[in-house]
C-alpha cells in the first residue's frame, strides 16, 4: 500500500500511539487530585463544626472536645470509605489526647458487658450454624415463603413476639444473628444481604415499645414516674397502648426496607431451595435436604437445648441476678466444651468480628463521654429551652414536640437507660408546668427515646448486624433509612394519639 492511503494509515497510527501514551498520564493525573475533590466536603464540615462547638459560652472545655469527636465521627462515617471501626478508634483517641475524655474510660469500656455479649453471641452463631439448627430454623421460618419480598414479610412476623420473651434488644438481637447469616447464605446476593441486615435490628427496635419489658429503660421510667408523681403504668396498660403501635411500625419499617433497598425485580425474586452443604463443607455429616429431616441429630439437640436454657434464664434475671452478657457466655461456653459442645473453642473465637468488637469498645467510649463531660444535659437543656411551649400551646404542637425531641435524643444520648434517666424528669416537669397527664406524657416520650437508629453507636442491637463476616450496610445505609423512618415514626405517634391513645387512657 503506497502514496496517499499509506500516508493516511501512517497518520492514524501516529495518532493512535499518542494516544495511548498520553492516557495514562491524563488518568494519572486526574486520580492523584480525585481525593482532594472528595475531601471537599468533609474538610468543610468538619472546619464548621470546630467553629459551632467553640461559640456556646457555657459549654464546658471537655464538652466541647466531645461534641467536636462526635461530629468528626459522624462525617467521616457518613461521607468517606474509612474503616468504621478505625473512625471510631481514632476519634476517641484523638478526643482522649485533647482532654474530652479519660484514658481509663477508654479502656473500662472494653470491659463492657456488650463486648462481652456480642463475643457470646457470635460463638453462639457459630455453634448454630454448625450444628445444622439455624439452617433448619431458616427452613421452618420459609416455608410458606416463595420470593425475596415474602421472606422480609415472614421474618418481621417471626421478630414481633420476641419482646414479651427476651426483655433485651441485644438479647434479641443475638438469638436472630444466627438465622440472618443462614439467609444471607441461602440468597447469596449483597444487596438482599444489606436489606436483610437493616430490617432484623430495626424490627428489634420498633418493637421494643410493646411491652414493659421490652427494655430496661421502660422500667427504669415506671419508677422515676411513681417516685416522682405517684402515678405507675401497669403491665397490661402498657401492652395496650404499646403493642398495636409496634405492630404499625414494623409493618411500616419492613415496606420501607424492602422499597429502599430492594428494586421490584429483587422483590419477586424466587427463593433458591436451602440446601444442607454449607453444613456439610464445615465440617458436620452428611445428611438429606434438611426439609426431609424429622429427627434432630445430636448436635442439633445440643444447641437447642441450651438455647432454651438460655431464653429461660435472660426471662428470669430478676429472679438470679445473672445478666444477659453472662448468660450468652455461659451458653457459649458449654456450646465449646470438649465432648460436649458441637463447636470446637478454636472454631468459635474464629467467629467472632473483632473489627466490630473494637469499634463497639470505641463508640462506648465516645457515647460515654458526651455523657460525663455534659454535651448531652447541654443539648437537653438547649432543645427545651428552644420549644417554647405554654399551657395554651395545641396539643397537636405538644405531641410533635414531644414526638421530634425524643425520636432524635439517640443522637446525644446514646444509652436506653441514660435516655430515660436524663429526660424522664423534664418532661415530667415539662407536664406538671402545663398541667398535662403526666402518665400520657412519659408513654409518648418512651416511643420516642426507643427510635435509635440514625447511626451504629445508637443502639447494641444495631451494633451486632453492622459488622459481621458479610458485607452488610454502611453508616450512609443507616443514616438514609434513618431520615425516612423518623418521619414515619412522628407520623405514626400523632395518628396514634389522636386515633387511639387518648380514647385509652393516654389523653394529654
Amino acid at each position: 500500500m503506497s502514496g496517499p492511503a499509506s500516508a493516511l494509515w501512517s497518520r492514524i497510527d501516529e495518532l493512535r500511539a499518542g494516544s495511548t501514551s498520553a492516557a495514562p498520564v491524563t488518568i494519572g493525573a486526574r486520580r492523584r487530585f480525585r481525593w482532594v475533590v472528595s475531601a471537599i466536603v468533609p474538610l468543610t464540615l468538619t472546619a464548621s463544626a470546630g467553629v459551632a462547638v467553640m461559640l456556646p459560652e457555657s459549654l464546658p472545655y471537655a464538652a466541647r472536645i466531645t461534641l467536636f469527636g462526635f461530629a468528626l465521627a459522624t462525617i467521616l462515617w457518613s461521607l468517606t470509605s474509612m474503616n468504621a471501626a478505625y473512625v471510631a478508634l481514632a476519634v476517641v483517641v484523638l478526643v482522649v489526647l485533647l482532654g474530652g475524655a479519660s484514658q481509663e474510660h477508654l479502656f473500662d469500656s472494653l470491659a463492657s458487658d456488650v463486648i462481652w455479649l456480642m463475643i457470646g453471641a457470635f460463638v453462639l452463631g457459630g455453634a448454630l450454624r454448625t450444628s445444622g439448627l439455624a439452617e433448619r430454623l431458616t427452613a421452618l421460618a420459609l416455608r410458606r415463603s416463595r420470593t425475596v419480598g415474602e421472606t422480609f414479610w415472614l421474618v418481621t412476623i417471626v421478630l414481633l413476639p420476641l419482646s414479651v420473651f427476651i426483655p433485651s434488644t441485644s438479647g434479641r438481637a443475638a438469638v436472630v444473628l444466627p438465622l440472618f447469616r443462614t439467609l444471607s447464605d441461602l440468597f447469596a446476593d449483597r444487596r438482599i444481604t444489606r436489606a436483610l441486615a437493616l430490617l432484623m435490628p430495626t424490627i428489634i427496635l420498633v418493637t421494643t415499645i410493646s411491652t414493659l419489658i421490652g427494655a430496661a429503660s421502660h422500667l427504669i421510667a415506671v419508677d422515676l414516674l411513681r417516685q416522682l408523681t405517684g402515678d405507675t403504668i401497669t403491665f397490661a396498660h402498657w401492652a395496650l397502648w404499646g403493642v398495636p403501635f409496634g405492630l404499625a411500625a414494623a409493618l411500616a419499617s419492613c415496606w420501607v426496607v424492602t422499597r429502599m433497598f430492594l428494586d421490584p425485580e429483587l422483590r419477586a425474586r424466587r427463593l433458591p431451595a436451602p440446601a444442607s452443604s454449607t453444613r456439610a463443607q464445615q465440617g458436620g455429616p452428611q445428611t438429606q435436604h434438611i426439609q426431609r429431616r424429622n429427627r434432630l441429630s445430636r448436635s442439633e439437640r445440643i444447641t437447642s437445648t441450651v438455647l432454651i436454657a438460655m431464653v429461660v434464664l435472660w426471662l428470669s434475671e430478676p429472679v438470679h441476678g445473672l445478666e444477659v452478657a453472662t448468660v450468652t457466655l455461659v451458653g457459649a461456653l458449654v456450646l465449646t466444651m470438649p465432648r460436649i459442645g458441637v463447636i470446637s473453642w478454636k472454631r468459635g473465637l474464629a467467629s467472632v468480628s473483632w473489627n466490630l468488637v473494637v469499634f463497639v469498645g470505641a463508640a462506648l467510649t465516645l457515647g460515654g463521654a458526651l455523657i460525663e463531660s455534659g454535651a448531652g444535659q447541654w443539648i437537653i437543656d438547649s432543645l427545651f429551652s428552644f420549644g417554647g411551649l405554654s399551657a395554651t400551646s395545641p396539643t397537636l404542637v405538644v405531641v410533635l414536640f414531644i414526638a421530634l425531641l425524643t425520636l432524635t435524643s439517640h443522637l446525644y444520648l446514646t444509652s436506653h437507660t441514660v435516655r430515660a434517666i436524663a429526660l424522664v424528669p423534664p418532661f415530667l416537669y415539662l407536664a406538671a408546668s402545663m398541667d398535662l397527664n403526666p402518665v400520657a406524657v412519659l408513654f409518648i416520650a418512651t416511643v420516642g427515646m426507643d427510635f435509635c437508629l440514625t447511626l451504629p453507636v445508637s443502639s447494641k442491637a444495631i451494633l451486632v448486624f453492622q459488622e459481621t463476616d458479610v458485607d452488610t450496610f454502611t453508616p450512609s445505609d443507616l443514616m438514609r433509612l434513618s431520615a425516612v423512618l423518623i418521619v414515619v415514626h412522628a407520623v405514626l405517634m400523632v395518628v396514634f394519639y389522636f386515633g387511639f391513645w387518648q380514647w385509652t387512657g393516654l389523653a394529654l
